[in-house]
């Protein structure tokens, strides 16, 4: 090994992929756990080893200096590396015992997941899982998580992927929201209203009242449903996950509709640790088992 792999600041290389990805010394504190001056001084020592500035530096932030730009994927594919030992290390484990990250969209942590896992925590005592609400794909390749829950039409070739089942969703709203706006005749009454999506609402082109507004933007399904259960209007939003609630029904001769699928994914390395294959196992069985709550 020569003095100059031998003495390089592999540390600061961590702190510099941090600083790439949030933009910020603040956020990469966040990322790694420490404060402001750490993450400075750190990159400030991998500089001064490398003899050059990594990042020009301005009031709206950092940006990479065209060295960064050539560190960055050297640096990349280093973490990887790094990361398909940890993978390699863990696949070892024969026994299902440890921990088991999984990642998902907040709205599926509570009324669809939450049932699972009792299930399997009494089925596999030794195993703790450790849930992550994000509605970002998790880079499964950079162990941010072991398994992921998604929501999607399709998914990207370089996981394994297993779709469970493809969910409908319908139109939902409380009992009195329904009376007071005659919902059920299929004419609502004047002062109804969608509550759903920032952005495009092409969506409502498809629901049971195209013509209605769109007053409030929520971008979580749950808080959609909590403002429907508070009254603020209609939600067009998965079954499965309306139905659980009691306090929200379905709009009267109102039709579902098919919609995204959930799927199951989790990295090639990792499909053969046993404490992994029992949670995606268990979770595949257990939304089988339901599939009418999906499609029906």
């Amino acid at each position: 090994m020569s003095d100059a792999v031998r003495d390089f600041d592999w540390d600061g290389l961590r702190t510099f992929l941090a600083i790439s990805r949030s933009g910020s010394l603040r956020g990469a504190s966040v990322e790694l756990g420490v404060n402001h001056a750490t993450v400075r001084r750190a990159l400030e020592k991998l500089e001064r080893s490398l003899g050059t500035r990594l990042f020009d530096r301005s009031d709206v932030g950092l940006a990479l200096t065209q060295p960064g730009e050539a560190l960055l994927d050297h640096a990349y594919a280093v973490e990887d590396s790094a990361g398909a030992v940890l993978r390699s290390v863990a696949g070892l484990d024969a026994v299902p015992k440890g921990t088991v990250k999984v990642s998902m969209p907040p709205s599926f942590a509570g009324s669809f997941f939450t049932p699972i896992l009792a299930s399997f925590a009494s089925k596999y005592p030794d195993i703790n899982v450790e849930v992550v609400g994000t509605n970002k794909f998790s880079d499964l390749t950079r162990n941010e998580a072991d398994v992921a829950i998604r929501a999607s039409y399709k998914v990207d070739d370089d996981v394994i992927g297993r779709r469970l089942v493809r969910y409908v969703v319908g139109a939902y709203a409380t009992p009195e929201y329904v009376d007071r706006f005659n919902l059920a005749t299929g004419t609502p009454a004047r002062g109804a209203e969608w509550v759903g999506w920032g952005g495009s609402t092409s969506w409502v082109k498809s629901t049971p009242f195209p013509g209605l507004p769109v007053r409030h933007a929520l971008f979580e399904i749950f808080m959609q449903i909590e403002a429907a259960a508070a009254g603020l209007g209609i939600v067009w939003v998965p079954a499965f996950l309306a139905d659980s609630d009691p306090r929200l029904i379905r709009v009267p001769n109102t039709e579902t509709k098919p919609d995204r699928s959930i799927w199951l994914l989790l990295h090639a390395d990792l499909r053969q640790i046993a404490r992994v294959r029992a949670l995606v196992d268990h979770v595949a069985d257990y939304v089988s088992a339901r599939r009418a709550q999906f499609t029906n």
